[in-house]
């Protein structure tokens, strides 16, 4: 029992680092932009798709994880550009209904370009098989993800916190008409926002697909969880967003141990109960 326990414990630790990437980027554009991304999702799928895409034309597992966020990145630029930022005078409503067709459409767009059968992507070689941890034997694979996304999460705290532009995005997040009074363009912040959101979703895409696999539809089956980190999380707080996104994914791994029916729903109660009991999220400032 004690060999499932840890496994499903560093399982938990696994997704839900991914969990914080999405969570993260997910807390930016919303802070910043004041606008829920619905189409955030689907660039997680993207991440996946391009990864896909990068391995079999090019070939190299790494040379995919390097790339394909900045297709995602590319993408989420237009889309902000192009879209977004010709409805942000909009009512609310027009910015949602605009984000979820693009969702939509996109979801379609992989669906007519690689099909609507899932596939894999087997990890490198170096990568397959099992490590002895002593108290479980582990993917290393599954460990090399958790590596990453940590210094991930650290790089982008030091680019939050230690830099100008960092300084910027954060007091977008904390008071946008401060930004707007100091005379900074806020349409550029918007997009860097928008992009940095678009890079954490595409990164965090490429690096599950040796793990959940790639469908079309996995965009949509992973906003909802997104959306959940923030919520929990409380709006504005980086830190928060990775917290929730641990305690989502141990959450969720555990309680596949006892009540694997539950595993589900569980996220969604840690969510309601967030809600009535410190409706700012636990780490949110405002």
């Amino acid at each position: 029992m004690t060999f499932l326990i840890v496994s499903q414990i560093i399982n938990g630790v696994v997704t839900g680092m991914l969990y914080a990437l999405m969570g993260v980027g997910l807390t930016l554009i919303l802070g910043v932009l004041n606008i829920p991304n619905f189409a955030h999702g689907v660039l997680y799928a993207f991440g996946a798709y391009f990864m896909l895409a990068v391995t079999q034309l090019i070939g190299g597992f790494w040379l995919g994880v390097l790339i394909a966020p900045f297709g995602v990145v590319a993408l989420g630029m237009l889309i902000e550009y192009f879209g977004v930022r010709q409805l942000y005078a909009a009512h609310h409503d027009y910015q949602l209904l605009f984000l979820f067709a693009v969702a939509l459409i996109l979801q379609e767009a992989i669906i007519l370009i690689w099909g609507p059968v899932g596939t894999s992507i087997l990890p490198p070689e170096h990568l397959a098989g099992a490590v002895n941890l002593g108290v479980t034997i582990y993917p290393k694979y599954r460990l090399a993800v958790m590596v990453i996304t940590a210094a991930i999460v650290i790089a982008l705290w030091l680019f939050l916190t230690r830099t100008n532009v960092g300084a910027i995005v954060r007091a977008g997040i904390e008071n946008r008409g401060m930004v707007e009074v100091l005379g900074i363009d806020v349409q550029k912040v918007f997009l860097l926002t928008f992009g940095i959101g678009a890079w954490l979703a595409g990164i965090a895409g490429s690096l599950a697909t040796p793990i959940m696999g790639l469908t079309p539809s996995m965009g949509f089956d992973i906003l909802p969880i997104t959306f959940v980190v923030v919520v929990i999380a409380g709006l504005g707080s980086v830190v928060g967003a990775i917290l929730a996104g641990i305690l989502i994914g141990l959450a969720q791994s555990l309680t596949t141990i006892w009540f694997p029916e539950a595993a589900q729903v569980v996220i969604y109660l840690l969510m309601g109960l967030t809600i009535i009991l410190r409706p700012q999220g636990l780490f949110g400032k405002r």
